[in-house]
């Protein structure tokens, strides 16, 4: 396991180069990290409540570079609802800092993206969901964005690393998406020990989350990056699936944090190069009965043998990888064709089951025939097309119904053969 952590550092550095700092004990060197920034810095952040000898650190180092420091401001709430980025938004505008600085997990670091866009251009942040929409409007009011910069201390979404910011409207429970490199945090750092602090169950959403971020991404390789992608992708399932039983069991062990955390880490050099697509575009209809990636874990074995014909290289590989860790058996190297996605996708599924998830839909509380429904309206929307495109098969709004609702349907009873073969 050695050799796989030295990898994934190697393509971690290869991605991020000097503006990531990451790895054990590492949050002390933040002041230096973001000083020639600017000096006024307005700290969002929860660790002063959840982790008060983090949040000294923290502060700690900031204060010995002096940078005058206003806040703490709160984070987000899980999925990054639109009222707490408006919150995040009115203290911008009332502190006017040289930088942001956000210290949190994935929904308070996407939150404080999108309290920057919209602190710096105004609008409404529906203006802003789907794919360079932010860059079209620097461009077209020649301003530039405050400097973001993000600590993780969750391992899961990589939003620290990345250009997308998920933001949930309550209302409606429907999670849309900012796509843009305008918004990709200047500075980034990701101390892994601070994740010892992560529950069961947060562990395992975030696990899941990078997990389905690498297999995703994988899936809809193109002939361009497939190769990089390849090495990402299996780097960071390989990591997740031998060392999540032993983060979950022993949830102080640096050597499964750490693991984790580059694993989840190289999930977002993965979707910085490719995109997600099934799952997760199902999964931002969910989020009113289901956690993010509990939700892709749910789907994605579905998705899998929907994609199956299209990504055989991609299902042998990962054959490979999932007999090393028991979960398939030798003869499935026999398979081919939807055959092989089945075996792939079972595979999935004994992991899930292996730490307590559920496999189907109809297993979670609150799900309803309606929210089927509500996702294929929301994934032949224009907002989320990117999802659509980044399919491994052709599918366009058109054809949404016919081939994404079996799978849906598939999902929630746990029947693969309501999936139809493309």
């Amino acid at each position: 396991m050695a050799d796989l952590k030295k990898k994934a550092r190697e393509l971690i550095d290869e991605f991020k180069g000097e503006s990531y700092i990451y790895g054990l004990e590492c949050l002390g060197r933040i002041g230096e990290h973001v000083k020639l920034l600017g000096r006024k810095t307005l700290l969002i952040t929860g660790l002063d409540r959840r982790n008060p000898e983090a949040y000294r650190t923290l502060f700690d180092s900031l204060a010995r570079t002096g940078l005058e420091i206003k806040g703490p401001f709160p984070s987000a709430r899980p999925n990054s609802p639109k009222e707490d980025v408006r919150a995040m938004k009115r203290a911008i505008l009332g502190e006017e800092p040289d930088l942001v600085l956000a210290a949190s997990g994935g929904s308070g670091i996407d939150a404080a993206k999108a309290a920057v866009v919209l602190a710096g251009l105004e609008g409404d942040i529906e203006d802003y969901f789907g794919a360079g929409k932010v860059s079209e409007e620097i461009d077209k009011r020649g301003k530039n964005l405050l400097p973001l910069v993000a600590i993780q201390t969750a391992s899961g979404s990589a939003a620290h690393l990345t250009k997308y910011s998920n933001i949930t409207d309550f209302q409606t429970f429907q999670k849309k998406l900012i796509i843009d490199e305008a918004i990709i945090p200047v500075r980034s750092l990701f101390d892994y020990s601070l994740t010892q602090t992560m529950s069961s169950s947060f562990t395992l959403d975030g696990a899941f989350d990078g997990l389905a971020h690498c297999l995703e991404v994988y899936y809809g390789a193109g002939p361009e990056s497939f190769d990089k992608i390849e090495e990402i992708a299996l780097t960071g399932i390989d990591l997740i699936v031998a060392f999540l039983k032993k983060a979950i069991k022993e949830p102080s062990d640096l050597e499964a944090r750490e693991a984790l955390g580059l694993a989840t880490d190289l999930g977002g050099y993965a979707i910085m190069i490719g995109g997600t697509n099934g799952a997760h575009l199902t999964s931002f209809s969910l989020v009113d009965i289901l956690s993010h990636g509990r939700a892709c874990a749910i789907l994605n074995p579905y998705y899998t043998v929907l994609f199956a014909p299209s990504i055989q290289r991609q299902l042998e590989h990962l054959s490979g990888l999932f007999i090393d860790h028991g979960l398939m058996s030798k003869a499935s190297l026999r398979l081919s064709g939807q055959s092989l996605g089945l075996a792939v996708a079972e595979a999935l599924i004994t992991l899930s089951k292996s730490v307590g998830f559920p496999t189907k839909l109809e297993e979670i509380k609150g799900m309803t025939q309606a929210h089927i429904e509500k996702a294929l309206r929301a994934a032949k929307g224009p907002q989320l097309e990117t999802k659509l495109k980044n399919m491994p098969i052709p599918m366009t709004a058109d054809t949404v119904d016919e081939y994404m609702k079996p799978v849906l349907q598939a999902a929630l009873t746990g029947d693969f053969a309501l999936i139809k073969t493309v």
